[in-house]
């Protein structure tokens, strides 16, 4: 029936019907919570509801509870409006900026056509390729600034893989792909060492200040990066071989055409050079942002302050490009920004603000002791653990997760007498493998707003993956941890 409407009709009823579905539930309550705590989830339920279904724009949905925290009493304007100036959200802003200097003065595309043209014109192989650097990168670089870096250079990619057109080729999945392969491998990448990902670095925080015992780089490695490399080999097989293969073949008549593609680009501008160097200094910044701050006491650099600082730099530096009639501009001009996607920005500070209402309200809480009380099989606790910690995160800040779920986990092992590990390690892997939503990690979100990817696609390769990381995470953690701990 709803095929036979109009789309703006489609989507009123829709809403209309999500705001029924939330005020059904509130109002029931059949799980017998605190009137806050069933408001909170209702809305969550409405959010989810509208995020999935899409209809209303994600940005839009992200911003309701500007108007019904308050409203509802859940929390003042102010409080809730923190929310979307979240540092995490000017990391974003950041990385952003630097992905339209890096596009605008097209040495995205440089870096494309040189990749492309060491992994060969064949689109499984440049999929491949994007899933191994992106990954290795990311055990290194937070999963949020790999995929900054990543991403301007997979739209160049996909701008010049579909200038050679192939007949049985399907190019829609090529670009599909490809823009999952930096997600999920920038998550999948960051699990593999204790520095690759926030929610590494705030469970062992967590864990050395609660029972004074170091946990060292490379015990940590030893669990995470074979769940990390299993993980991306499943990646590479489950989209390009069995759910979305492109068929893109790699033909004589595309290599010619990369290479002449290489040739025409002839040798770097001034502004790319520029923009390279600003580039290279914010990765660099990035990767011993550490070793910086260990050795001075003067500032400490977090990976927010280096992307806005880059950003500024930006609209600071000229291009030493000359060639218009309005002369040498800097790398950057405000005008540029329309191309910005401002609505990510909204997405993921929505997501931050209804993560820290279900905690306030004690929901987070309640899941932990009723886990607590489900099972008395550490093994059955270990996978049901991995299980609400991957979905959770889909619709919570995996950072908050961690820090909220790592008191529960800890006085759950404390009390049966097991290694806290057992339970921790699964939780904080778990929480950075989230791969349904566009609001699961930052990740996610970046490569959403390239339009090249649909909301049932990402449901269905995460789904997948979510149920390959359980099962992989819990194993491995049930087998390895108490040989290495």
């Amino acid at each position: 029936m709803l095929d036979q409407i109009s789309p703006a009709i489609k989507r009123l009823i829709l809403t209309l019907s999500g705001f029924l579905i939330a005020f059904v539930f509130g109002y029931l309550n059949h799980l017998n919570l605190a009137a806050n705590a069933s408001i909170v989830l209702s809305i969550a339920i409405l959010m989810i509801y509208l995020w999935v279904t899409d209809a209303i724009p994600m940005p839009v949905v992200a911003i309701l509870p500007l108007v019904l925290f308050p409203l509802l009493k859940i929390s003042s304007l102010d409080e809730t409006a923190k929310s979307f100036a979240n540092p995490v959200i000017f990391l974003f802003f950041g990385g952003f900026m630097l992905g339209l200097a890096i596009e605008k003065w097209e040495l995205h595309r440089r870096i494309a056509l040189n990749i492309i043209k060491m992994t060969g014109t064949k689109g499984d192989r440049i999929v491949l390729g994007f899933i191994l650097a992106t990954g290795l990168l990311s055990m290194w670089l937070s999963n949020t600034a790999t995929t900054m870096m990543m991403y301007p250079i997979a739209l160049s990619v996909i701008a010049v893989v579909s200038q050679n057109k192939q007949e049985k080729a399907n190019y829609s999945y090529f670009n599909l792909t490809i823009m999952l392969a930096i997600a999920y491998a920038a998550n999948i990448g960051g699990i593999a060492t204790i520095i690759g990902t926030p929610p590494n670095v705030a469970y062992i925080g967590y864990f050395q200040s609660k029972y004074n015992i170091e946990v060292d780089f490379m015990h940590w490695m030893l669990i995470g990066t074979p769940i990390a490399v299993l993980l991306l080999i499943a990646l590479y097989f489950v989209m390009v071989k069995w759910l979305y293969p492109s068929n893109i073949l790699s033909v004589p008549s595309s290599e010619e055409l990369m290479n002449q593609h290489v040739s025409d680009l002839g040798p770097m501008t001034n502004p790319e050079k520029r923009v390279l160097a600003i580039f290279l200094l914010t990765a660099g910044l990035w990767i011993f942002r550490s070793l910086i701050n260990s050795s001075q006491s003067v500032f400490k650099l977090d990976d927010t302050i280096i992307a806005v600082f880059s950003a500024i730099l930006l609209f600071i530096i000229p291009s030493g490009y000359k060639q218009n009639t309005k002369g040498d501009t800097a790398l950057l001009v405000w005008s540029d920004t329309s191309r910005m996607a401002w609505g990510i920005l909204l997405l993921f500070g929505g997501g931050i603000c209804l993560a820290d209402a279900l905690e306030k309200v004690g929901l987070i809480q309640i899941l932990g002791a009723w886990l607590s009380q489900s099972s008395s099989n550490i093994f059955i606790l270990v996978l049901l653990i991995t299980v609400l910690s991957i979905f959770i995160s889909e619709v919570m800040s995996n950072v908050a997760q961690v820090i909220v779920f790592a008191p529960v986990v800890s006085s759950m092992a404390d009390s049966m007498g097991i290694n806290p590990l057992l339970f921790g390690i699964p939780m904080t892997l778990a929480a950075s493998c989230a791969g349904m939503l566009p609001m699961g990690t930052p990740p996610n979100a970046i490569v959403f707003a390239s339009n090249h990817i649909k909301m049932v696609d990402m449901i269905k390769v995460g789904f997948v993956m979510n149920l390959i990381a359980i099962a992989l995470i819990s194993l491995v953690v049930w087998y390895i941890v108490p040989m290495v701990f």
